[in-house]
């Protein structure tokens, strides 16, 4: 994201060629699998390769093997395939105070090794409830987020849902979530920086994945060179807090509903 331009392109640059000589070298393996390709012509079957990955073919070489086809079906895959959503979603979401107000948190991160630019997140309640006729039905609630868009996601990425006195949450216990079999549904998706398609990804959380006055182990310390180092291995991890087990009217065994209380 910060090299120039020229070094961009040059690094584009690179990458196709290399991609489009590991294919070459892959048809040289072959008998002849290329018509009109004289044996052992790497050159000719460098241009095939790129007119295969450019879907532009001109008709004199064409594959004329069962090998040759097959590796034109692998380069021709490789050019449409799509990259895959690798978001990691915490285990747990968690219910803690954050700025003096409970919370509702889900920690994300991006386990590719590129950045997603433009990358936005929805969160959503979903409950069972009566109707005052008497139906039963499932009802949809979108949870109003501290931010909902993250214009370079990297790293890791904490989504907030405060829990006042407009929201949804608002008064509940995990008793109530369990009696009405709610689910919190987080969607993030975001465009790819490298192949510019868009990826998206869903975590579901059922009232039993929800930690009460708990909060997430920090896994983010800076070295001694003064470099942002993540310890991924306890991206899962949470522990009690101690500041929302007192934060309701001064004892220390408050209930989880005193976390929904207004301050």
């Amino acid at each position: 994201m910060s090299v120039s331009w020229p070094v961009f392109f040059a690094s584009a640059a690179l990458i196709f060629i290399a991609l489009n000589g590991t294919f070459a070298l892959v048809f040289l393996l072959g008998d002849e699998p290329i018509a009109n390709v004289p044996t052992g012509n790497f050159m000719d079957l460098f241009y095939f390769s790129i007119e295969t990955l450019a879907t532009v073919g001109y008709g004199d070489m064409h594959p004329q093997t069962h090998f040759g086809h097959f590796v034109a079906t692998g380069l021709i895959f490789a050019r449409f395939s799509r990259p895959r959503a690798r978001f990691v979603f915490a285990q747990k979401a968690i219910v803690t105070m954050h700025d003096r107000r409970p919370t509702l948190m889900i920690r994300v991160a991006n386990a590719r090794h590129n950045t997603l630019s433009n990358a936005s997140t929805t969160l959503w309640l979903i409950r069972a409830e009566q109707t005052a006729e008497g139906q039963h039905l499932r009802r949809y609630y979108q949870l109003e987020l501290l931010r909902q868009e993250n214009p370079v996601f990297a790293l890791t990425w904490t989504i907030f849902h405060v829990i006042d006195q407009t929201s949804p949450l608002f008064g509940l216990t995990a008793d109530d979530l369990a009696s009405t079999d709610a689910v919190v549904v987080l969607t993030v998706s975001g465009i790819d920086d490298n192949s510019a398609n868009a990826l998206r990804s869903r975590k579901g959380y059922s009232h039993d994945d929800i930690a009460w006055k708990h909060r997430y182990v920090d896994i983010m310390t800076v070295t001694a060179d003064g470099r942002l180092f993540i310890d991924y291995a306890g991206f899962h991890d949470v522990t009690p807090d101690s500041v929302s087990a007192n934060a309701g009217d001064g004892r220390p065994d408050a209930s989880p509903e005193d976390l929904a209380q207004p301050r």
